[in-house]
């Protein structure tokens, strides 16, 4: 399917959603979608992200599957986006806005965000001013890990904003920040500016030098037998309940095959890790004797990251806060910034 063929099944969702729900004000794409053209075929592991704002909160409605597109649909409120000059500044919600991504618009206000973040997308010094909060991130989430919290939250609370420093490069070559495959795109920013040298030192940070395809081809398979049993036993809400069901399948697994099919075993890591955890999270919560039955697979695809004791999540997590002054002087070089302005 095209590109914009999905776009439009998502159009009419929002649109038939918005007669049903008065509280809606507006929505928009976001996600890997955002300024791909209409004719590039959507990957099959690939969803088609859509933001409904709302006057008041709601909860997330999830992925769900229509007429043949995987639409995953979150809910803000005004207060959550913000001004247009807070959007323009945030490296999560800019890039929905450089190009029209407006899908419903009855007040106006998402015209002004996307004129004002258009207009000075690509400016140094909002430029600067993303790749800031992006470092933000990394910096409190590393500084503090709980040792003595269950095994899955501890290696969430790792991963991610270990996982964040890729998007420094990412988030100042002036590219859509996704979530599965960001370390793909920090190696191809990086090739573009001629830093093709710092990318082994960037995936040496989430997986300590890596183990082979076929090591990694274990472990997603190990992992879509995990994915499979907590799909199936999930009650307990999460916030990231919408990734481990049954229509979130071929995001994780067949997205994982592709990216070991395309020499890419390493960044696939990321993904399957993060995934695991939280399929551990939902076992504990709602089948605890499966997630003990499972633990051993969980712990060795953390092991492969060579981050399974406590010990190593710190130790790795110092190093990485140790050379962010490096990753910033990078994402300075990408973006155009003075680092020392």
């Amino acid at each position: 399917m095209r590109v914009g063929e999905a776009r439009a099944v998502a159009v009419d969702w929002v649109r038939e959603h918005a007669r049903r729900d008065p509280g809606v004000r507006g929505a928009f794409f976001s996600g890997s979608t955002v300024g791909l053209p209409d004719e590039a075929v959507l990957p099959v592991s690939s969803d088609v992200d859509v933001v409904v704002v709302r006057d008041e909160p709601a909860a997330k409605v999830g992925k769900f599957r229509r007429a043949g597109v995987l639409l995953e649909v979150t809910a803000l409120t005004w207060d959550d986006l913000g001004s247009p000059e807070d959007v323009l500044g945030s490296w999560v919600f800019a890039p929905c806005f450089r190009t029209d991504t407006v899908v419903l618009d009855p007040t106006g206000r998402l015209a002004a965000v996307r004129d004002r973040v258009a207009a000075g997308f690509a400016d140094p010094v909002w430029v600067r001013r993303r790749c800031a909060g992006v470092r933000r991130r990394v910096e409190d989430g590393l500084r503090v890990l709980d040792a003595a919290a269950p095994l899955h939250e501890q290696v969430l609370a790792w991963l991610f904003p270990t996982s964040v420093v890729a998007l420094l490069p990412v988030v100042a070559g002036l590219r859509n920040p996704t979530v599965r495959r960001r370390y793909v795109l920090a190696g191809e920013v990086l090739a573009a500016h001629g830093l093709a040298d710092r990318y082994p030192e960037l995936l040496a940070s989430l997986d300590g030098g890596g183990v082979g395809p076929e090591r990694v081809r274990g472990q997603l398979a190990g992992l879509a037998a995990t994915f499979d049993e907590a799909a199936r036993v999930a009650r307990t809400r999460f916030a990231f309940s919408a990734d481990v069901s049954p229509a979130a399948r071929a995001v994780v697994v067949d997205g994982g095959a592709e990216l070991i099919a395309a020499g890419r075993h390493r960044e696939a890591m990321f993904w399957i890790v993060v995934t695991y955890a939280r399929c551990h999270a939902i076992l504990a919560a709602d089948a605890p004797e499966r997630e003990v039955a499972l633990r051993p697979a969980f712990e060795a695809a953390v092991a492969d990251l060579g981050v399974l004791s406590a010990a190593d999540r710190r130790r790795r997590a110092d190093e990485l806060l140790a050379a962010l002054p490096g990753w910033w002087a990078v994402s300075g070089a990408v973006g155009g910034w003075d680092v020392a302005g």
